[in-house]
């Protein structure tokens, strides 16, 4: 009898620290903000990361636009793919765990986004399309920037 008390004791414990690991990869660790959005709480090596990610995807979108202009699909693929699912590697685990799920879908989405870009860049040469498919990305961008700030 005893030997089952403690089973369930652990059984418990077990659910509880699932609990709380699941709670924080979903919630994040965010405060309410003085401008009304919510403040991702990162330390500045975590910040540093993220922005730098932010700002390769605008100068992916920036070069994606001007090799459209000049029908160089093959360089809007090439520039898109840098946005894409393959630089999530490069995401500090830290910081995964301490961003809100509804901003890791955007993230996985936008990236998503990026690949799509690339691949119908090569298959359909079609300037409009991928015009198009930049600005559904750059939605999920504003969609992210209204909600959230990053501070350390």
């Amino acid at each position: 009898m005893g030997k089952l008390k403690i089973s369930w004791i652990l059984v418990g414990l077990l659910l509880i620290i699932v609990g709380v690991f699941s709670y924080k990869f979903t919630a994040g660790e965010v405060k309410p903000s003085d401008d009304g959005r919510l403040a991702v709480q990162l330390t500045k090596n975590e910040r540093n990361a993220l922005l730098l990610e932010m700002r390769t995807w605008l100068n992916s979108s920036q070069s994606i636009l001007q090799a459209v202009s000049a029908n160089n699909f093959e360089e809007v693929s090439r520039v898109a793919k840098i946005s894409g699912m393959a630089a999530e590697a490069a995401t500090p685990g830290s910081l995964f765990r301490k961003i809100p799920l509804e901003m890791k879908v955007l993230g996985f989405d936008t990236r998503k986004q990026f690949d799509e870009i690339a691949d119908d860049a090569i298959k359909l040469k079609n300037a409009q399309h991928t015009i198009k498919q930049l600005s559904n990305a750059m939605s999920n961008c504003v969609a992210c920037h209204e909600v959230y700030r990053f501070v350390e």
